[in-house]
């Protein structure tokens, strides 16, 4: 359970979403029971009926930057960067930031990219792997520059071609709840709610809590090592809101579940876990790795879509569920036709 080739499966090519549902909450959704080792087909608009009253919904309201930047080199051959920082403190240089650099040669120390808006960096260090350190110029501040020109950052999967992401993507590749910005990808298992569907899970006696995880690279950065517990997940910056741990007080202490939207919240929750299953407020980081055997503290049941073969979200999927019963579940899942990553269908794991 251990070996990465443990988390390989086929997926057809034409099972990866390219486009979100037509509504959010019209995702089919794959019920999975661990307890009965079973599995069931519902949609997400169901959720209401798949829960219990006194659950508590634990959700990630970070907000995607859109920090994909196209610009020049001094040969006047085409760049790419994808802005990695964006919770600069006060005391740092905000306009020097880690990024991930795309160009048809690697990047030197020292050289110079032009983006628009008369912005330049400066390539400060080169760190291997398409990391780069730059330091931006000019009369707009880097982040002023994203929003104005940036693109989102959808994942490689989803083709756009020379036009780049859609005005549909702006709206969608982000959730309902997205409030802090801070992230270079969405927290995909949030993708599927709507307003409506809060109502009417806060209707059926289900409550929801935020938390703020920032989606960091390191989570998407490719496993290569051969035994999974050799791999290391960038850390990535959380706050926990004093309400929500007492929220999940609360529903431990009246017999409800803690029922956790996205990976990310999971390695949240269990990151800030008190030896006594509490959930501790205040920000922190994480860069808790999650595989089988790993003890959870605080989470009764996980949302989540279908995530790449041999990734860190599979393993932690895998944990929570074992790793034979998710494999039955993603092979039933292609054998139906369920849509696959960011923009696919979901899994409930009760």
């Amino acid at each position: 359970m251990f070996d990465i080739e443990d988390y390989n499966y086929e997926l057809p090519p034409d099972l990866i979403a390219q486009i979100p549902a037509s509504r959010r909450d019209h995702a089919r959704l794959l019920v999975v029971d661990r307890a009965e080792k079973s599995l069931s087909h519902s949609h997400f608009f169901d959720l209401p009926m798949l829960l219990r009253p006194g659950d508590l919904l634990v959700i990630n309201d970070t907000r995607v930057v859109p920090a994909r930047l196209l610009g020049r080199k001094e040969s006047g051959g085409s760049v790419e960067i994808l802005v990695l920082e964006h919770q600069v403190s006060t005391d740092e240089d905000a306009s020097t930031r880690s990024c991930l650099l795309k160009s048809s040669k690697p990047p030197r120390r020292g050289s110079l990219l032009f983006f628009d808006s008369g912005v330049s960096g400066k390539v400060e260090e080169v760190c291997g792997g398409g990391l780069v350190r730059i330091t931006f110029m000019g009369e707009l501040s880097i982040d002023s520059l994203m929003e104005k020109q940036g693109f989102v950052p959808l994942p490689p999967y989803i083709k756009r071609g020379k036009k780049g992401p859609s005005q549909l993507d702006r709206e969608r590749y982000q959730t309902v709840f997205s409030d802090k910005k801070g992230a270079v990808a969405a927290p995909t298992a949030g993708l599927h709610f709507t307003r409506d569907l809060i109502g009417k899970l806060k209707k059926a006696g289900i409550e929801i809590a935020p938390l703020t995880l920032h989606v960091g690279y390191g989570t998407f950065r490719p496993v290569r090592t051969r035994d999974i517990r050799g791999h290391e997940l960038g850390e990535e910056s959380y706050l926990i809101r004093p309400e929500t741990a007492q929220s999940i007080s609360r529903t431990r202490e009246k017999g409800g579940r803690v029922v956790a939207v996205g990976t990310t919240v999971v390695r949240a929750l269990e990151t800030a876990a008190g030896e006594d299953g509490s959930v501790l407020s205040g920000e922190g980081r994480t860069g808790l790795l999650v595989t089988p055997g790993f003890s959870f503290s605080v989470v009764d049941a996980l949302i989540t879509n279908f995530h790449l073969p041999k990734s860190s979200l599979l393993f932690l999927v895998s944990a929570f569920a074992g790793l034979e019963l998710v494999r039955d579940a993603y092979a039933l899942a292609v054998h139906e036709g369920y849509r696959f990553y960011s923009y696919g269908d979901a899994m409930l794991i009760q």
